[in-house]
């Protein structure tokens, strides 16, 4: 079996850039889109992990929950790109294929980084598999830095 390492990612400081992008909550009505663009961002690394199901949703009932702490950002009713932020930690910012190295990602983050400061916390934490070198690259740029390694499997 694979080894899987992740790192946690903290940010004590605030946000140096301005909020260019509006998120909205999700919405049930978007939850086919949501699943897809979800399933085609983490697909490559989940199969090469061999982390099963490689498609991770495939029923609304796995939303419910999550629903309530997941952003969107919309334009023309589709679905560009979403991040999750629960308390202080930011989770789960996907960007669709077709708009991915266009800056969404980048703007994802600083939203969710406002978002989580104007809601009283200092420290904005966050996890990322060791192997996804471009998130990682991002969040440091945004002023995150590894504060832990953890061995997941």
């Amino acid at each position: 079996m694979q080894k899987i390492i992740a790192y946690e990612m903290i940010c004590n400081k605030a946000p140096v850039e301005e909020i260019n992008i509006e998120c909205v909550l999700f919405h049930k009505d978007y939850w086919k889109d949501y699943m897809q663009i979800y399933n085609e961002c983490f697909y490559k690394m989940r199969k090469n992990l061999k982390i099963e199901p490689v498609n991770f949703y495939s029923d609304f009932s796995q939303m419910r929950e999550k629903g309530a702490n997941t952003f969107l950002y919309v334009e023309n009713s589709e679905i560009i790109g979403a991040v999750s932020c629960y308390r202080n930690e930011i989770d789960d910012l996907i960007v669709r294929q077709s708009f991915q190295g266009k800056g969404i990602g980048k703007e994802l983050l600083i939203w969710a980084m406002h978002h989580i400061k104007q809601n009283g916390y200092e420290d904005i934490i966050l996890h990322v598999a060791a192997c996804n070198k471009k998130a990682i690259s991002l969040y440091e740029k945004a002023g995150f830095s590894i504060q832990k390694i953890e061995r997941v499997r």
